[in-house]
């Protein structure tokens, strides 16, 4: 096929001079979303891993669900949105559904895990089919649905300072400020630093760049060992058509991590959507155009991403800086999509920067990926002015929302006490009008579960 005929045959499929764009442009700007968003590469090993996954094999479903999703959304939605398992979605995955019993978690094996991932995935596929999206995110109250990505923002964001050393476990309060003079802590503030001020410079790369610039304080340090730049991973295929489905049903909890897994996952699409295209000014008074395909995409990546082996795939908010390099079409998705396949011929390096220390207390830290965990959290706090702090029927349920999240270590129970404390409150005061029966419903099973599960 001759220059001539690919550069027709991209205008015809994403026609990206309908929509003020062109080829070189689109490019780019998919380029500028994997910069922005290929962190999760080197994260996800890192938080899938203490399941007891193979970090090798996760990396490889990351990479290859982050291409599926991102081609979806490229050839079927034509929107400049990349997709790759979610941040937040994966904490749930790791330390709430595979996590101890001891520890708050439910204790499934990451095999049941992936089993919930897939069946929550399915159920979004029927959520966009049959329109009931729209219901469900009617049912939920807006300070719930603006406290829950700050309740998990936090979560992922304390979570970074214990991988890095920064706060540590202590006797009596629980947890005090880290030894800030130690290699690995320092590794973590130079990392947070450079990342942070890219950021504020507008650097759609910062995280990357921060996590690179920590690999190499820790490889001067003689922290971290250089093995190569170019491999495959071992054992890449083994999270493949590995979910356990009987497993999972064996446990009466199994429906309530389907239900969280779906709803975190329609609200960070929602979120995401309507951020984005806004800002492409793709929206057309108001609503999307394609917006099933749109959805589609997520879902099926959900899906792909279960049967591959890695945790819940999702429309990511940096595309926004692919957007702000001028893509407009699906091509910017479609690059980034080709660059998250071609990811996995690189495990060697990405390995180097997943690598742990051993902390003064025995517990395993990240130094080179707690500055991205720190600086995601922070990006999750901006709904946290949507919340209306003056009135308490309001306020109240979303702070606990928020603080049982990092307290608990536990995405579903910050939920769970939002849902109820939203309906008790409603139903004491007299306005359980004011809320939709669904939340209603929501409640009371959270409530039965805390009281007989």
């Amino acid at each position: 096929m001759g220059k001539t005929t690919v550069i027709g045959w991209l205008e015809r499929t994403f026609a990206p001079s309908a929509r003020g764009s062109t080829i070189r442009r689109e490019l780019v700007a998919g380029a500028t979303t994997y910069m922005a968003m290929c962190y999760i590469l080197l994260v996800n090993p890192v938080v899938l891993g203490a399941t007891g996954m193979n970090p090798g094999a996760v990396l490889a479903a990351t990479c290859f669900a982050s291409a599926f999703a991102s081609l979806w959304m490229a050839f079927h939605a034509n929107y400049p949105i990349a997709l790759a398992p979610g941040m937040g979605q994966n904490f749930f995955f790791a330390f709430t559904i595979c996590g101890p019993i001891a520890a708050g978690g439910y204790g499934f094996t990451w095999q049941e895990g992936l089993a919930a991932v897939i069946l929550a995935g399915a159920l979004f596929v029927l959520t966009s089919l049959w329109q009931l999206r729209a219901r469900l995110i009617e049912c939920i109250p807006d300070h719930l649905k603006a406290s829950i990505g700050v309740g998990i923002g936090l979560l992922i964001a304390v979570v970074g300072l214990r991988w890095g050393g920064v706060v540590v476990s202590t006797p009596g309060t629980y947890i005090g400020l880290g030894d800030l003079s130690r290699p690995e802590v320092l590794v973590t503030l130079v990392g947070l630093f450079v990342a942070a001020t890219l950021t504020v410079k507008g650097v759609g790369a910062a995280l990357v760049i921060g996590i690179a610039v920590s690999t190499a304080l820790s490889l001067l340090m003689g922290r971290s060992d250089f093995d190569g730049v170019f491999g495959l991973p071992e054992s890449m295929g083994e999270g493949f058509l590995a979910a356990d489905f009987r497993g999972l049903f064996g446990r009466a909890e199994s429906w309530t991590i389907v239900f969280v897994i779906l709803f975190v996952d329609l609200f960070d699409t929602v979120g995401t959507l309507i951020g984005v295209t806004e800002r492409a000014g793709l929206t057309v008074s108001g609503r999307l155009p394609r917006a099933r395909e749109a959805f589609l995409a997520d879902a099926a990546g959900s899906v792909a991403g279960g049967v591959l082996g890695t945790s819940t795939v999702t429309s990511y908010v940096e595309s926004a800086a692919g957007v702000a390099a001028g893509g407009r079409t699906g091509l910017t998705a479609a690059v980034a999509g080709i660059l998250f396949a071609g990811s996995v011929f690189f495990y060697p390096l990405l390995e180097v920067v997943g690598g742990h220390f051993e902390g003064v207390d025995g517990t395993v830290l990240y130094p080179t990926i707690a500055p991205a965990l720190i600086l995601v959290g922070v990006f999750m706090m901006v709904p946290v002015g949507k919340i209306r702090w003056t009135e308490p029927i309001h306020a109240i349920p979303a702070f606990l929302t928020i603080i049982m999240m990092p307290l608990s270590t536990s995405i579903t129970e910050g939920i769970a006490f939002g849902f109820t404390s939203t309906s008790l409150l409603h139903i004491a005061t007299g306005r359980a009008r004011e809320l939709h029966w669904l939340a209603h419903v929501v409640a009371a099973f959270f409530l039965v579960r805390f009281i007989w599960l």
